[in-house]
């Protein structure tokens, strides 16, 4: 019969082999491809350039924070579309996204271990259990803030659609202050400091610094974000070069967004009503079993 201390020590020291071989080949540089470095050098067209996506750090002491940084850089971790403009909406960065997930993958793994530790004296030898139960923990604690982000992603896209609406009316106030629609859109942006603010703010500073209009900015954040509203409202701002008047199509397309949020609102209130209601139902059958099952017995016959 094999020692499991044996083919335990085994497995593990093939697991560090193979993780340090793909940490080797992680780390070390590839050559670049010909055609990378000949797309390097075509100029970009302005307004089309590519989505920058969430800031790596945001404090540059934190530890922590740089570490899940450089295992982004380094090592090459995937980060799909959808995760990052999550973080960018949350106002998030990635070092402090993936350093959580590494904190959670190393605490799953390791708990169980020290569990079997702390439990040795009562239950003898370790066995093969805890490394099981650790790699299992790991793979969930490594997935755990991708779901609880999903699980607040209804939420976000709220926050996100009221803090766009709310920079429509603050870019109407600023019009009605004889401003140009450039220096209302800029104006209205460094109000607040909110994840939609600061990239609307990002955008106009970068097309005020490349002397451009910032409308095809404003098209690309409103397509890397998925708020149509932003394109709506460069398309009303870009009126002002042809000479329209343009207090009374801000007013009326900032109340057609509003009505579209209230619905929105009205439509989750309402399905969160029918969620409660499923739960308040349960007790209510409960309770009619208690009741119906006595004479349901004495009818069958049953002693």
């Amino acid at each position: 019969m094999p020692d499991p201390l044996f083919a335990g020590a085994l497995a593990g020291a093939a697991l560090a082999a193979v993780g340090i071989w793909v940490v080797t080949c992680a780390v070390l540089p590839r050559p670049i491809r010909l055609d990378d470095a000949l797309a390097l050098l075509d100029a970009p067209q302005p307004g089309n350039l590519g989505d920058p996506g969430p800031r790596l750090v945001d404090d540059a002491t934190s530890k922590l924070e740089l570490f899940g940084a450089w295992c982004y850089q380094h090592a090459r971790l995937p980060l799909p579309a959808r995760t990052a403009r999550a973080l960018v909406l949350q106002g998030r960065t990635v070092g402090d996204y993936f350093c959580n997930k590494l904190i959670l993958a190393g605490a799953g793994l390791v708990m169980p271990w020290l569990l079997a530790l702390a439990l040795r004296p009562l239950t003898g030898a370790i066995t093969m259990m805890p490394m099981a139960f650790g790699l299992i923990a790991a793979v969930l604690g490594w997935f755990w803030p991708d779901l609880a982000m999903r699980s607040h992603q209804n939420q976000t896209n709220a926050d996100a659609a009221e803090a766009v609406n709310t920079y429509f009316d603050l870019v109407i106030l600023e019009r009605l202050a004889n401003l140009s629609a450039t220096q209302s859109l800029e104006s209205a942006a460094v109000l607040s400091d909110t994840p939609v603010f600061v990239r609307i703010a990002g955008a106009l500073e970068q097309a005020r610094l490349e002397q451009r209009p910032p409308w095809n900015d404003l098209y690309r954040l409103s397509r890397e974000l998925e708020l149509p509203a932003i394109a709506d409202m460069a398309d009303v701002m870009r009126l002002d070069d042809q000479g329209a008047a343009l207090a009374d199509v801000l007013g009326s397309r900032a109340k057609e967004l509003r009505d579209a949020h209230l619905t929105d609102e009205r439509t989750r209130a309402h399905q969160t009503s029918e969620r409660m209601t499923l739960w308040m139902s349960i007790p209510v059958i409960i309770f009619a079993l208690i009741f119906l099952v006595p004479p349901l017995l004495t009818i069958s016959g049953a002693p």
